[in-house]
């Protein structure tokens, strides 16, 4: 069953391409890599996906539902959970805090002045950090933790509106491969057992490799190739511009800082 769908999409910044007719599908309970040279568009097409950019041309749909160019709180709501290349936690607030603001958000709750946020669904709150293994930790700061823990809460808080679709960008990156293994790990497994559609990037290619279902490659905005992991490692085009030494599509510098990376 086809969760997420992905038609002719392109987004365009003062006349450049950052994302060009890229088309794809990921089906529930897989998990989809989206891998290619700096400066391929992957977090555009992730941004995209997620209503930060509205794009130029081309459709989105999840689970059927055309979800082009809404908000990422309307996304959200619809099942779409998020983690961030760089976590994103209160840092000030304890873990248990955080994923009560998670929850909070989910039942659009959170600028309602009668509600006591300290006792809101921790039960469920709790439940959901003994999943990724930081039950633990409930009390302590998000400040305090190791980043690879951090990872672990940003993932509990992606679960907390019980996506369907479930958006990883770089889940691994600053994290050693013991702790890069077992995020995953615990991920393909979530996937598998909660019937999650994951579309994640990643540079780290063990990762990729190990527990991707499909690969998808991006290089300056276009889709080179799709397939298993064999596949790809053995695609010539995508061992010439990013399994080998990319020369061929080099970054490109474009005025709008941090849209193309």
């Amino acid at each position: 069953m086809t969760l997420l769908r992905i038609d002719n999409l392109s987004k365009s910044f003062d006349g450049v391409k950052a994302v060009d007719d890229v088309s794809f599908s990921l089906g529930a309970g897989q998990l989809l890599a989206l891998i290619g040279p700096n400066g391929a568009g992957k977090s555009t097409c992730f941004n995209m996906i997620n209503g930060q950019l509205k794009p130029t041309s081309g459709t989105i749909h999840l689970d059927g539902r055309d979800i082009t160019a809404r908000r990422p709180r309307d996304i959200w709501r619809l099942g779409v959970g998020r983690t961030f290349q760089v976590a994103a936690t209160f840092n000030s607030m304890t873990v248990l805090e955080n994923m009560q603001m998670a929850l909070l958000s989910r039942e659009r709750r959170v600028f309602n002045a009668f509600s006591r946020a300290a006792s809101w669904r921790e039960d469920e709150a709790m439940a959901l950090l003994e999943l990724v293994g930081m039950a633990e930790h409930a009390r302590r700061t998000c400040a305090v933790l190791a980043y690879g823990d951090v990872k672990r809460v940003e993932l509990a808080m992606a679960l907390s509106n019980r996506p369907k679709l479930l958006l990883m960008d770089e889940p691994t990156a600053g994290m050693a491969p013991e702790e890069r293994n077992a995020l995953m790990a615990l991920t393909a497994r979530l996937a598998k057992e909660r019937n999650i559609g994951v579309l994640f990037t990643e540079h780290s290619m063990d990762v990729v490799f190990e527990y991707a279902d499909t690969l998808i490659v991006l290089a300056r905005g276009q889709l080179i190739a799709e397939g298993d992991a064999d596949a790809i490692r053995n695609d010539a085009r995508v061992r010439e511009v990013y399994l080998g030494t990319g020369a061929s599509y080099a970054p490109r510098a474009l005025s709008l800082d941090g849209a193309v990376r």
